[in-house]
């Protein structure tokens, strides 16, 4: 971990509330931007539709986006703005779009505007994308210097999106503090900026357990409520803090290591970004030897049904696979290093094991 600490702490505008959506116009204008390129889902942007202003005085390209966040896509892209002659980069959707349309802007120098559909990740707030393989293996994360230009969250859309994708972004949110706990306590002294993002990290922790069930309910009846907005800031706003003003020390740790390592099995490419960091969660504090908060956090996990064990998501290991998805987890890149215990494939290992076999017990 270097020395340098850089807080890349919030967008330049952001704002969530209904109808936020309905001052993208005058957001537009006083940018003085009149060219658009409008990156976009298939799904998403039908349920998008209803809510999205009149931009007929703005000059759009709209794309389909492609499914993807790879570096060939992003050429795609970078190569259709530049021959459509447009200004900035307008993302409608999830975190994927978000990070295409975030690596893209970089690439340019042009600003991004984002429009969150869903609230299964922090994409939407952090200027980073999370890159990937064409065959859908995770590949890296880029940080950007520059700030997202405008995040504007229209809540009644994320109300209306999937409630497992909610989910996935709460287990993600989660890590926060799991991860970011782990390295922190780590220190001597805490840097003012480390402060800060480990209030936001254990505020994620908090107001996830108080009222992600009262948020899941108003999805179910489709009502908005206090905690469901209080969710979606957490997931989007609070868990972008984290990293935005801890950087090294409130990104990732053990749980997202594991992810990217799980991304290996194609079996798990039909698993959500945020259930395998919730898997990646308990594996962490069984290297970490804390059982008794996966116990704690078992009832919540259950209710919410996150999985809890490799078998919770149809996943059965081989030895070989074991010792890939261990041997990814702890290449000398990987924030697994971060962790205060040493860390090996073999820990690794005995952990995923471990894991399998404290679950079965409890079930």
């Amino acid at each position: 971990m270097s020395n340098q600490l850089i807080v890349r702490g919030a967008p330049q505008e952001y704002s969530c509330h209904e109808g936020s959506w309905s001052t993208l116009p005058d957001h537009l204008n006083a940018r003085k931007l009149t060219k658009l390129l409008v990156l976009h889902g298939n799904d998403s942007w039908e349920a998008a539709k209803p809510y999205l202003p009149d931009l007929s005085e703005f000059d759009s390209t709209y794309e389909y986006y492609g499914g993807v966040c790879t570096d060939q896509r992003t050429s795609e892209v970078v190569a259709l703005f530049q021959k459509s002659k447009t200004e900035a980069i307008v993302a409608v959707g999830g975190g994927k779009i978000t990070d295409l349309a975030k690596q893209a802007a970089h690439q340019l120098r042009c600003p991004v505007i984002i429009l969150p559909t869903l609230a299964s990740t922090c994409a939407a707030y952090t200027p980073l994308s999370v890159m990937y393989f064409e065959d859908g293996a995770m590949d890296r994360f880029d940080i950007f210097p520059q700030a997202n230009a405008l995040v504007l969250i229209e809540p009644r859309v994320i109300l209306a999106s999937p409630r497992k994708l909610l989910i996935a972004g709460i287990a993600d949110t989660l890590a926060k503090w799991y991860e970011g706990d782990a390295i922190i306590r780590q220190l001597d002294t805490v840097p003012v900026e480390v402060q800060v993002a480990h209030f936001a990290a254990k505020q994620c922790q908090e107001n996830l357990l108080t009222y992600s069930y009262d948020a899941l309910a108003a999805m179910d009846q489709q009502e908005l409520n206090a905690a469901f907005l209080t969710v979606v800031e957490t997931n989007i706003l609070l868990a972008g803090m984290v990293g935005g003003f801890g950087d090294e020390y409130g990104r990732t740790a053990g749980a997202h290591s594991i992810h990217d390592a799980i991304t290996m099995i194609p079996e798990s490419h039909h698993q959500l970004h945020g259930n395998k960091v919730a898997y990646g969660i308990f594996v962490q504090l069984v290297i970490e030897k804390n059982l008794p908060e996966i116990e704690k956090l078992l009832p919540f996990y259950q209710k919410l049904e996150l999985p809890t064990c490799l078998a919770d998501m149809n996943m059965h290991f081989t030895e070989e696979d074991y010792r890939r998805v261990a041997e990814r987890a702890t290449i000398p890149e990987e924030s697994i290093h971060l962790l205060a215990e040493e860390i090996s494939p073999e820990i690794v290992i005995a952990a995923m094991k471990e894991l399998e076999t404290f679950i079965t017990d409890k079930k």
